[in-house]
């Protein structure tokens, strides 16, 4: 048999190996990759806590609803936006809580939810800074939160004046600083 012969022969095998191929090129092209998935991820839980340095008062924050959009591949596509029910403030002390949710402090009657959503996102030396909007009584001021990432939480601190959202606890401003921690678990 010659060498024309033996191709031709073998022609049809190529041929099967061919489609073969572009039928597999084009299946793992359209099928989501594992990696690619799990760029983009979502908050399934959040613990939210903060001081009063002034007071010496710690407390807690719950009621959490998110329709964040965290994009470790890509920070800047992230979208960090969620709020916190107001009647859930905890500081230990039921008085006291019962206090700072009324008309004077954080009224929640008429501001029931503490709404936070980012316009910025930038990933600095493998930590995520956030900026964005935080509406706190009704009153939408800048906050930057940064986030350091903890296996499959992110972790995060912030820092505001709670005078600038007509919670004045103080005379002074810099005696209404309230620091801000945030342990977010990414839903996998």
């Amino acid at each position: 048999m010659n060498q024309l012969a033996v191709w031709h022969s073998f022609c049809p095998y190529l041929n099967t190996m061919n489609h073969f191929f572009h039928a597999f090129l084009i299946i793992a092209l359209l099928l989501p990759h594992k990696g690619l998935a799990q760029q983009e991820v979502r908050i399934a839980s959040a613990a939210i806590t903060f001081e009063f340095p002034s007071k010496k008062v710690k407390g807690s924050i719950e009621g959490f609803q998110s329709n964040a959009i965290i994009d470790r591949q890509q920070p800047g596509n992230s979208v960090f936006e969620g709020s916190v029910a107001v009647k859930t403030l905890d500081t230990g002390i039921g008085f006291r809580n019962w206090v700072l949710r009324g008309r004077k402090y954080f009224d929640e009657d008429n501001h029931p939810q503490i709404h936070f959503k980012s316009n910025e996102v930038v990933e600095q030396n493998g930590a995520f800074i956030v900026k964005g909007t935080l509406t706190l009584k009704g009153i939408s001021k800048p906050l930057t939160i940064t986030f350091n990432e903890q296996g499959n939480r992110l972790v995060g601190n912030a820092s505001l004046y709670s005078i600038d959202h007509d919670i004045k606890i103080k005379k002074k401003r810099e005696d209404n600083l309230v620091n801000i921690n945030f342990v977010f678990v990414l839903a996998e």
